[in-house]
Formats: structure tokens, sequence, C-alpha cells
């Protein structure tokens, strides 16, 4: 019998699959990013539903959302805010800007400069920013979802390896198949939809949901098998560089929280299977002549190193 808490889940999930239709695996790796307390990139060619599946996670958990238009003109201060001096007070007063939320969808992050990317890095990894030298905290939650053009596109800037490293995952959407593109032509406009969403969890229920996400467990055996996958990265025979203890850690946490969508209190080898690539392959980089992007050698190495 399923918990409160993986019910309310599968509601979740289930409700964003009627505004992101046909794209349920997608919408889990999401929420599971979510769960484990990280943020995530998306790439993918405009149009297919990026930012609408931000909105409708936001709107499904009760979050206060905000949307940045990267643009090569975006300054650090657009994103973070800016102190502005006040007569009728004679002080500074500090203006925040759109990082402030609880949900942030930087869209696409790839069109601003580098200067603009890295106001992000603290915002990411330590939940505050500080400007003008004061430091300010985030809202809790804080949930950063990323969209990023091909980066063959005219005007994209390529994000930088620190960067990249603070995206827990990275996934594509895709076109959706016929089924699902018949229903979005035919039915109602998703962003009109989206109004009509209710949320299914509060801030507080999804921090605590959070916390259970660290509570699953994890056995010798499965530490074993991921430190074998992280071993193999670093091996030289895949790989152009290794990943890091950090990236170790992403796996472990995007894995337990794969093993609670999954109804399940401990991890399994099927979890760290099924987020594995999404969670390494934007911090790796396949040797010279491998004939694979990142994701396929990725899983090639995946199906060499055997199960514990």
């Amino acid at each position: 019998m399923a918990s409160p808490l993986a019910a309310q889940l599968t509601r979740l999930v289930d409700q964003i699959s009627t505004i992101i239709v046909g794209k349920r695996a997608q919408i889990e790796d999401c929420v599971a990013c979510l769960l484990a307390g990280g943020h995530l990139l998306i790439e993918d060619v405009p149009g297919v539903g990026k930012t609408t599946l931000a909105h409708a996670l936001a709107v499904s958990l009760g979050l206060r959302f905000s949307r940045v238009q990267f643009t090569a003109d975006l300054m650090p201060s657009d994103l973070v805010g800016v102190s502005v001096y006040e007569r009728s007070k004679e002080a500074f007063i500090f203006h925040p800007g759109p990082v402030f939320a609880q949900v942030l969808l930087a869209d696409e992050i790839n069109r601003a400069g580098p200067k603009t990317q890295s106001a992000l890095l603290e915002a990411m990894e330590e939940q505050q920013v500080t400007v003008e030298g004061e430091t300010r905290a985030l809202p809790r939650p804080f949930f950063v979802i990323a969209t990023q053009n091909p980066s063959e596109q005219v005007g994209t800037y390529p994000l930088p390896e620190s960067q990249l490293d603070r995206f827990l995952m990275c996934i594509t959407l895709g076109y959706p198949d016929r089924a699902s593109e018949r229903a979005l032509l035919a039915g109602q406009d998703r962003r009109e939809a989206i109004n009509h969403l209710r949320p299914l969890m509060t801030p507080d229920e999804l921090v605590a949901a959070q916390r259970a996400v660290l509570a699953v467990h994890a056995s010798g055996a499965l530490l074993d098998y991921l430190q074998a996958l992280l071993a193999a990265t670093r091996g030289g025979a895949w790989f152009v560089e290794g990943l890091s203890p950090r990236a170790g850690i992403a796996v472990l946490r995007a894995a337990k929280a794969r093993a609670l969508l999954g109804e399940r209190d401990y991890v399994a080898p099927d979890d760290i299977q099924a987020i594995l690539a999404q969670t390494v392959a934007h911090r790796l980089m396949p040797l010279a002549g491998a004939g694979r992007g990142p994701i396929e050698q990725v899983r090639a190495m995946m199906a060499a190193v055997p199960l514990p």
C-alpha cells in the first residue's frame, strides 16, 4: 500500500502530465531533482515545453515562480537585485531581483554572458546571494530550472564546467509522439490550462519530502556498485576526466529521490541506472574517437560495469 507521501507525489506527476503530455519520465526526473535538493538544466530546441514544465511544477507545489529571459545584455544586478537611494528615507534600500523566488526559471541561460551566468553560482550552491558586501538568504525551498539552447545555435555562450557541475540533472524533453502532439493541437492552450491547476503540496510539505529523501537507505552493496561506476569514469577508458566526489554524492541523492518516487525506502541498482545518464553526462567528455555522445557513452560504460 502506498504511503501518503508516495500517493501525493504520484498525484503531482499525474497533474503535471496533463500539461506536458507524453513526457512522464522527464517529469519524474524533474520532480526527483527537486526532491533531491538539486537544480535542473533542460537542453532542447525552443517550443517543446521547457518553460511550461517549470511553470506547471511551481503552480502544482504552490511555490513563488519567477522567470528571467537571459539575453546578451542581461546584467548580474538584473538577476540578484540592486540598492537604490530613496530620498524620503535618506538611505539605500535594497530591491530584490527575480532570483528571490522559490522556483526560478532561467530561460535560455546560455544566451547571457559569462559574468551574468556566474551570478547564479552562489545562489545555486549556497542558497544565498551577496550584493554590495551583504549576504541575503534566498527562500526555501529554492529550485533553479535553467533552459539551454543547442550550442550550435547563434548567440549562445557555453556554460563553464563549474556551472554545469551545479546542476544535479540535465534532461531533454524532445518532440512529442504523434498521439501526444495531436492532443496538444486539439486541446486547450497549455498556458491557459496552467491557470486551472491547483497546489497539491505546501512548501513545508515539500521541505519534509526533501528530508524524507535523505532518510532513504543505501546498503553497502549499493554503495560498492556506485563506487565501481565512479571508478570506471576515472579509469581513462571512457572519459577524458572522471567524476568528482561531489558528482558521486549527486548520483546517490538523485537515486534516493527516485526510490522515494518508486514508493521504496531503500535504493536499488535500478534507481542508479535510471538516473545515471541524466545526472552525470553533462559533467563528462567522452574520449576522442569514442563515436558516441556523453549520454550514449555513459550508458555503454554502465552496461560494462557488473551489478553487485
